[in-house]
């Protein structure tokens, strides 16, 4: 097979990574074809055969040892840490709310499922503490007075 096939067939699959949504797996073979076009153009491989046992093995290679780097590198950073962000916000009740019960508080324009982790009840618009959080649900505390 011509070298220049070679060549075309890779950046096609190339053009094909950028068609599919991401996985990274059309590249690699891309990558696979250019290098075998390159060899071939350079006469380092000479019969087709070899041609075609040298693509798979150099694209599923690529693939194996490249992928999971790519991948990483690609990958967005999660904040896992943003409701824990809301520790010590103020927070005001829209109900009155018994120790350990739960109701529903305004925190930055938004109204959250909140439970009462004070000893004492929590009157509808005191002004509270979130003191954590667990899962969606915050602990508040009335301040101290």
């Amino acid at each position: 097979m011509s070298w220049w096939i070679w060549i075309l067939l890779g950046l096609a699959l190339l053009g094909g990574e950028l068609a599919t949504p991401g996985g990274f797996y059309v590249l690699f073979f891309g990558v696979g074809a250019l290098l075998v076009g390159g060899l071939a153009a350079l006469g380092v491989l000479g019969a087709s055969s070899t041609q075609w046992l040298l693509f798979p093995v150099l694209s599923v290679g690529a693939l194996l040892l490249f992928r999971r780097r790519l991948l990483a590198a690609f990958e967005s950073p999660v904040r896992r840490d943003a409701i824990d962000a809301l520790r010590g916000e103020v927070a005001t009740p829209g109900e009155d709310i018994a120790p350990g019960a739960v109701g529903k508080a305004e925190l930055r324009g938004t109204s959250w499922t909140v439970r009462n982790a004070d000893s004492r009840p929590l009157r509808a618009g005191e002004r509270c503490r979130v003191e954590r959080a667990e899962g969606l649900t915050l602990l508040i505390r009335g301040e101290s007075v």
